[in-house]
């Protein structure tokens, strides 16, 4: 079976909510979509407020406080939110990727080892019983290994220990300051390569379900592990998994059964957040970022820009104006029902930040000055 680079992007936007918004609990939504790209805190609520219909801010709040969804660092080494019954299977299928980028670098370079991790590990989660702040995690791992070694070690242990981020109230459910409590399943120590490689297959499942198709690359990217290790886990996963013939004759693997829209289903407008997972998910970015755009709406810093959403493809960015309202930049020239639908979803968002911070995204307004001219209007007037 053959499917076209249009055919691809329609499938990846249905299977995100984004061809059209759906009547779903915050919780289901997220497990749907996997996992919400939570680095900055305001993301995950526009994330869901452009998949959900009626989405209300307040739900969001209330299913981080009563950890229907907890926020840790996962995937490609990043803070996620996902539900608490995806977050076992999650951590574990990135516990290589964290041991390997966690437990080296500053951690090794404060002349601790693996050894050290497994040794501190019960005791900092022990402590980590009740939320605690930066400040009092590395101030318990001073007193253990000595303050010179305390950054280091509190550097490779915060993400590679099972420690999830506490809600600490404000407009986004969390703050700048971040504080932290153990996972209510646990630790890492005991674990098999077994249970591992199960959790990679089952985080592979979802991921095809939720992005697919993709190529074994775009699996890889999405988490941030080996290809090697994804080849092994679509090769055990047998017949749950079926090949497609992409574009340009790649290799696309998918779950059989899983919705494929037509290449001429609309795809409405939207404005998506900063690092929005649709546009991180794959090595192929090219499914939703056209590729000369990609420099574009990708810093060299890691930063990705919010962005407009027109035809299934990223067409500009977007910040909030000086004087209320969207002010949007397109790349290229837009048709004028492109702009009305721009306008409606600005309408929208306006009113989303006007309850909680008009100016979000306002840290990172300085690249705005350094993107070639486009076409610029200030939306929904």
């Amino acid at each position: 079976m053959k499917i076209t680079a249009r055919e691809l992007n329609r499938a990846t936007l249905g299977r995100q909510l984004l061809l059209q918004r759906e009547p779903l609990t915050v919780g289901d939504a997220v497990r749907r979509i996997v996992a919400l790209q939570a680095q900055q805190p305001a993301s995950p609520y526009l994330a869901l407020w452009n998949r959900l219909t009626g989405f209300a801010p307040a739900d969001l709040y209330a299913a981080f406080a009563d950890d229907t969804l907890v926020k840790a660092t996962l995937l490609r080494i990043t803070l996620h939110a996902v539900h608490r019954d995806d977050l076992r299977m999650v951590r574990d299928a990135m516990r290589p990727t964290l041991y390997a980028s966690r437990l080296g670098a500053r951690f090794a370079a404060a002349g601790l080892t693996p050894e050290d991790a497994a040794r501190l590990e019960p005791g900092l989660l022990e402590f980590a019983r009740r939320p605690r702040s930066n400040t009092e995690m590395k101030s318990w791992l001073g007193q253990r290994v000595g303050v010179e070694r305390q950054e280091g070690a509190w550097w490779g242990l915060r993400a590679y220990a099972p420690l999830v981020h506490v809600p600490t109230g404000g407009p986004w459910s969390f703050g700048t300051s971040p504080s932290y409590v153990a996972a209510p399943e646990g630790g890492f120590s005991g674990e098999s390569e077994r249970g591992t490689e199960q959790a990679l297959g089952d985080l592979i499942l979802r991921y095809l379900k939720a992005f697919g198709p993709a190529t074994v690359a775009d699996a890889a990217q999405f988490a941030l592990v080996r290809r090697a290790r994804v080849r092994t886990a679509l090769a055990a996963l047998g017949d749950a998994v079926e090949r497609l013939d992409g574009p340009d004759g790649t290799v696309l693997h998918d779950v059989p059964g899983a919705p494929r829209p037509p290449a001429d289903t609309p795809a409405p407008p939207r404005l998506m957040a900063m690092w929005d997972s649709v546009l991180l998910a794959h090595a192929d970015r090219g499914r939703v970022i056209p590729p000369d755009y990609r420099r574009l709406v990708t810093r060299v810093n890691g930063d990705v820009l919010p962005t407009l959403l027109v035809d299934g493809q990223v067409a500009g960015v977007w910040r909030p104006a000086e004087g209320g309202g969207i002010e949007a930049m397109a790349f290229h020239d837009l048709p004028p029902e492109a702009w009305d639908g721009l306008a409606e979803e600005a309408r929208s968002l306006t009113a989303l930040l006007a309850d909680r911070e008009s100016r979000v995204y306002s840290r990172y307004a300085h690249w705005w000055a350094k993107l070639p001219a486009g076409q610029v209007r200030v939306l929904p007037a």
